[in-house]
C-alpha cells in the first residue's frame, strides 16, 4: 500500500532500462487508471507503453495519454503476444 501507485512499477522499469533492455508495460483493469497519475510521465521513454482500450474506457477515461499513441491502445490479444515475446514478465 502506497501513496504513489507508480513507485514500484517505475522502479522496475527504471532498473530494466538501466540494464539496456526495452521494458514493456501493459496497463489493464484498474491499471488503466495509472495514466492519470502525475508520475506516469516519468515512464515515457523508459518503456514501451500500452493500455488496454477496454479497461481504459471501462474506468471512465477518455482522450489522449502522454507517451501512448493511438496504436498503443490495444486488446488483451496484444497483451498475450507481448507475454509470448518476452523472456520474463511481472504481473502487478
Amino acid at each position: 500500500n502506497t501513496d504513489n501507485p507508480l513507485a514500484y512499477p517505475y522502479g522496475l522499469v527504471k532498473a530494466a532500462y538501466k540494464k539496456e533492455t526495452q521494458p514493456r508495460v501493459f496497463l489493464t483493469g484498474r491499471g488503466g487508471l495509472l495514466p492519470k497519475e502525475a508520475g506516469f510521465v516519468h515512464l515515457i521513454g523508459l518503456a514501451k507503453l500500452c493500455v488496454c482500450e477496454v479497461s481504459f474506457r471501462a474506468n471512465g477515461l477518455r482522450g489522449e495519454v502522454p507517451g501512448v499513441g493511438l496504436k498503443d491502445f490495444v486488446t488483451q490479444a496484444a497483451n498475450a503476444e507481448m507475454v509470448t515475446a518476452c523472456d520474463r514478465y511481472i504481473v502487478l
